[in-house]
This record gives structure tokens, sequence and C-alpha cells, in this order.
């Protein structure tokens, strides 16, 4: 399987992180989202991103404007039907991601694999309902894409040898690192990542530490170089709670049971840096912890 050209679903912090490393690595990549708003927002940062590397000296100017002019957008998803690989990167909810790939189903070629950038949700059960579950894989990239190393692979069931060997040399070509994960709630990352910031807000909950100590203490005393809570406004507390929901249900164990003080703080729309607010308020000049 030669991949040329990739389809991405999603332009927001995860969808224009991986189109920005596709295209760098000579990939056509075709982004599609749901607004030309969004489209527009994601093309400017991936803009500014490629701008920054090539002030640090890790590209060239004449590399920053060939990845760009890679990459299109569309508004239609019917777009990408044609491309050799589609990478679902929507919203951590399963019922949108199946929406997503019901409505791709009839525009696909018979060729092209079909992917989620999923941190948490079963590969096995997203291809069950496809037509090509033995082309279907996890294909989870860390945030921030440009910067971050390693790339999980999640086989289903189904799928097939030449799938995940297609793959794996798609991440060499990016310049990244793969690392195997079998499909268990959360895979490899997250299954630990989440537990602990999960735990993180148990003990602010609790009152054993304040929002500062906490991150503090795992910064200079766990060498960690975000704490877990300021960790978990990176990446948003909607998903942080989204991806503990799929631990707690799919592995049936109180030790993964959500802290009420996340899911607090989610309903009250406190998502982290993307609102402004979460575990630190950020619409001053310095983040303010807001416990």
């Amino acid at each position: 399987m030669d991949i040329k050209t990739v389809g991405i679903v999603g332009a927001g912090q995860m969808g224009n992180g991986i189109a920005h490393v596709f295209a760098l690595a000579g990939f056509d990549v075709l982004l599609n989202d749901i607004t030309q708003g969004a489209l527009d927002n994601a093309v400017g940062l991936i803009d500014r991103n490629l701008e920054r590397q090539v002030a640090r000296g890790k590209i060239t100017e004449d590399e920053r404007k060939a990845a760009l002019g890679r990459i299109r957008t569309t508004l239609k998803l019917a777009d990408l039907g044609q491309t050799d690989l589609v990478i679902e990167a929507a919203t951590e909810r399963e019922t949108v991601k199946q929406a997503i790939f019901e409505d791709l189903l009839p525009h696909l070629k018979p060729t092209t694999i079909l992917t989620s950038n999923t941190s948490s949700i079963s590969i096995t059960r997203l291809a069950s309902r496809t037509d090509r579950p033995e082309k279907f894989m996890g294909f989870h990239f860390m945030n921030p894409v440009p910067v971050m190393q390693l790339v999980e692979l999640i086989r289903g069931i189904a799928t097939d040898d030449p799938t995940y060997k297609a793959l794996l040399k798609v991440v060499e070509k990016l310049g990244k690192t793969a690392a195997s994960a079998e499909d268990f709630p959360a895979f490899i990352v997250n299954r630990i990542l989440m537990p602990m910031i999960n735990e993180a807000v148990y003990t602010l909950y609790e009152g054993v530490g304040s929002v500062k100590s906490i991150d503090e203490s795992l910064k200079l005393g766990a060498n960690h170089p975000m704490g877990p809570l300021e960790l978990a406004d990176f990446i948003g507390l909607d998903t942080c709670l989204a991806i503990m929901n799929v631990l707690h249900d799919g592995l049936a164990d109180t030790k993964y049971r959500p802290c009420p003080l996340l899911t607090k703080y989610v309903e009250a729309g406190w998502l982290g840096r993307k609102t402004q607010r979460g575990f630190y308020d950020y619409r001053g000049e310095v983040p303010v912890p807001t416990r």
C-alpha cells in the first residue's frame, strides 16, 4: 500500500497538527471540517507553527512553503473519499466518530485505509461499523503533534498485516516512533496518564493540596515538565473526563471512577486552555489557579 494522499477529518488541535506533520513529510493533505472558519484558523496556525520551525532552524523557508502548498481544505466530507489514508480526528465521542465513518463509506476507494486518532475508544467496535474492518486501525498521535515523537498504533481484531505495515512505514516517513498497543480501553499512554491526572484532581478535591502545590510537587519532585492539573488544562478537561469514563465503563474497576470535581469543571464549561478557564484562569497575562 503506497500512501501518498491523506484525508483528515477535523481541523482542531489534533487535526491541524496531524496535517502539519504529514504535509512537511511530503504527503498531499486534504483537511476537512464543518466550518470554513475552522479550516482557515487551522491553516493559519499551521503557517505560524511552520514559521516558528524556520526561526529555530529546524526547517528551511522553502520547506515551509512546500508544506503549505501540499495542504488543501474542504467542507465536503465526501471529497476525502479518493485519498489513500483517512485519519478521523474529531471530538472524543464515539457517536460522532461512528457518524463520520458512516457518511464517508459510500465515497471511499476500495483500497483506502481508515484510521481514528481516538485516545481511548475501542478500535474493534469502531471498525465493525464500517465495510473494511481489515483496513481499519487506531492511529493515535500525541499533542502537540509537531513536537511529540510517539504514535500509538492500535490494531482491531480484524486489522490485517498489510494495513499495519503500511502505517508503520507512514510513521517512519513522518520521522516519528511507533508503539504498538493492544485494543484495550485507553491503550498505553492514556491508560497510565489519565488515572494519574484523575488522582491529582482527587488530591485537589480532598483538600490534600492546592492547584499550585500539586503541580509544583510533580514538577519538582518527579521531574515532570508540566504538573498534572496544568497538563489536564492543556489536553482539555472534557477529553480527560471522556477517557476516564471509557476506562471506568470498559474495565469496570472503581479505581477509574472520574473525580466528581473533574465532572463539575466540565459541567461548568471550564475545559482548560481552550475555554480560558480550567484548573487555571488564563484570561490575564499570567495563568492563575482557580483553587
